[in-house]
């Protein structure tokens, strides 16, 4: 397996401090960098930045909504990062949620897996350098409105790539039977290993068995918070897991449409996802985060003595994961050490 870390983009950045920490994990043997964008620092400004500060390690967006760019804007940024990065580009794209889709983009949130296709479609159009012509679900182009002087266009200039792979963020059936159909990577979130063929099986078989010939196979991106050994800190990671999965499935989404609880109770935690949801959205948010079970972080996380952490990764290996996904706390002593450890057990 390779290693993939997230870099984050959100509240904070710091030039100076971002240039050396991605420096520092691409030395560590890190494969994949990946950053998300809410409604925070944009994103793309952020991917341009890292591509110039490395060498070696591939860039991904994860995610970048399919709602809050134009296809073909999307399709430019994917082929702008991978050519400044000589072919080191994954287009990470996901649907994001209603909250952020309507309320920060002022966009309606319909349509979403006919959306995703569109956009799916339309990107290796744009970067096969043929005319753009597209008649979806969801986006149609030229556009069917409007003044009537929309013309088919085709892209200028020459990517790195015209073969540009593209990520999809999913976990709901539909949408996971759609990345197994269209995209070269998926990235789910919550990701238990142990629950792998149950949740998402039919989904996957269903997907791939439309899926083209020279997609190749389905890459996965999976894995969780590392903490070795025990003691306080090792505490404190699996609290800072438990509080975010928490987040997720009690707040994440209105009480009748939330996605990550629904999820949780698709890994079986009925009851548990309920109570998490009730206490959250009453304002009981410690107690909330605090009925998230012990048996949840510890299959949700790389934490413990290393011989266990060790096994977990293997089981990650078992279901297919190609991209250990890996956090490794800011207070942790020596994190580029733990990379390097964590990126020969998964060798």
């Amino acid at each position: 397996m390779k290693i993939s870390m997230a870099i984050g983009a959100g509240a904070s950045l710091d030039p100076k401090r971002l240039s050396q920490h991605v420096a520092d994990l691409e030395a560590a043997g890190v494969d994949m960098v990946w950053g998300g964008e809410v409604y925070g620092f944009d994103l793309v400004s952020t991917l341009a930045f890292v591509a110039g500060k490395t060498e070696r390690m591939e860039i991904m967006s994860g995610i970048l909504p399919v709602y809050s760019r134009s296809p073909t804007i999307l399709a430019q940024t994917g082929m702008t990062i991978d050519t400044l990065s000589e072919g080191r580009f994954i287009l990470g794209l996901g649907t994001s949620g209603p909250q952020v889709i309507e309320g920060w983009h002022g966009v309606p949130f319909s349509k979403p897996l006919g959306r995703t296709r569109d956009v799916i479609e339309i990107c290796r159009k744009v970067w096969s350098g043929d005319r753009v012509v597209h008649d979806g679900k969801a986006i149609s182009l030229p556009y069917d409105g409007g003044t009537g002087l929309g013309k088919p266009l085709k892209r200028m200039g020459k990517p790195f790539r015209t073969d540009i792979p593209i990520a999809v963020a999913s976990i709901g059936p539909r949408n996971v039977e759609l990345t197994a159909e269209l995209a070269n990577v998926w990235q789910p979130i919550h990701f238990l290993p142990e629950k792998f063929n149950d949740v998402w099986g039919d989904s996957l078989a269903a997907g791939g068995a439309r899926r083209a010939d020279d997609l190749g196979d389905l890459q996965i991106v999976a894995g969780g918070t590392v903490a070795l050994g025990s003691g306080p800190m090792v505490d404190a990671v699996r609290k800072g897991v438990r509080d975010n999965v928490g987040f997720y499935v009690g707040g994440m989404g209105a009480r009748d449409k939330n996605f990550y609880n629904d999820l949780f109770k698709r890994y079986g935690y009925v009851d548990e996802a309920e109570k998490i949801q009730d206490l959250f959205l009453t304002g009981k948010r410690d107690e909330a985060f605090a009925a998230v079970p012990d048996d949840y972080v510890d299959r949700a996380s790389l934490t413990g003595d290393p011989e266990r952490v060790q096994e977990r990764i293997e089981v990650y290996r078992s279901v297919g994961v190609n991209y250990l996904d890996i956090t490794v706390p800011p207070e942790t002593e020596n994190p580029l050490e733990v990379i390097s450890q964590v990126k020969a057990w998964a060798e």
